[in-house]
């Protein structure tokens, strides 16, 4: 271990995170086949209600316990606006702990991030990274030119405001992308700066299989970062055209879910 890693868990540790109620949303399968629990990790602004439309239900009917976390500020979590990168990781380590057996992290948007932050605290049986925000100066370049309004203002502190075009395909009615649109909320600013340049991931404990997937029609996360994300982890993405950045939202939310547990299922019987 290096001197810098200890530095720096020597903080944590003398410096522990603030303690927070954290809201969790579960579906359970009828019959427990011992299969490994899911826990869903929301982007920022998302809370654990965008798992619980479809995702949720949907990976018990196939015989997944299947749980969501909204982490602190978010959803129905404890108001926490000065919410850090670190404690976002640590509300996913401790939910995660909690559960009955080793669990598949599952982490969306900037949620992936916070995943990748946990997977060096929490040894998880396995990890997916849902059209992951990593963070850096391209992404933001990005969000600049096709949001500007909404986006200007979360560098300065203020909230992040993605759009209907961001996150939703066509595919999916008007009404239904307003009323998901309206539930949005914000994160942290302090957590929205350290997509510019927060700490660097660690590599994970255990070396679990990541499986990263996306779409290369998201306006939210470039192709090229979505193809940099997967050879972090000695992958290609899974790609889905068509669909916007919330997977688990749009029209054809059924695709990803089951090509997601598809790929447990035969991590499960090559173990």
């Amino acid at each position: 271990m290096s001197s810098e890693l200890r530095i720096m868990r020597g903080r944590e540790w003398s410096r522990p995170v603030r303690a927070a109620r954290r809201e969790v949303l579960s579906a359970s399968p009828e019959l427990d086949e011992g299969r490994p629990p899911l826990l869903f990790v929301p982007g920022f602004g998302h809370g654990a209600w965008a798992f619980a439309e479809h995702w949720l239900g949907h990976a018990a009917s196939r015989g997944f316990p299947a749980h969501a976390v909204s982490l602190r500020g978010h959803g129905g979590s404890e108001p926490a606006p000065e919410a850090t990168l670190r404690a976002y990781a640590h509300d996913v380590v401790q939910v995660a702990a909690g559960l009955p057996r080793q669990t598949v992290l599952v982490g969306h948007g900037a949620g992936a991030l916070v995943v990748a932050h946990a997977l060096a605290r929490y040894p998880a049986r396995a990890a997916v990274l849902v059209a992951p925000v990593f963070g850096g100066w391209g992404v933001l370049g990005t969000a600049l030119r096709r949001n500007p309004a909404g986006t200007l203002p979360a560098a300065f502190g203020g909230p992040l405001r993605l759009s209907r075009a961001q996150l939703f395909s066509r595919e999916l009615p008007d009404a239904q992308a307003r009323q998901y649109v309206g539930r949005l909320g914000r994160a942290g600013r302090r957590a929205q700066w350290s997509l510019l340049g927060g700490p660097a991931v660690e590599p994970a404990v255990g070396a679990p299989p990541v499986l990263v997937l996306g779409s290369p029609d998201d306006r939210v996360v470039p192709a090229s970062a979505l193809t940099r994300v997967a050879r972090r982890y000695g992958s290609a993405p899974l790609l889905f055209p068509g669909m916007g950045h919330d997977l688990m939202l749009d029209a054809r939310w059924s695709e990803p879910i089951d090509a997601i547990l598809d790929w447990l299922e035969k991590e499960s019987a090559a173990r």
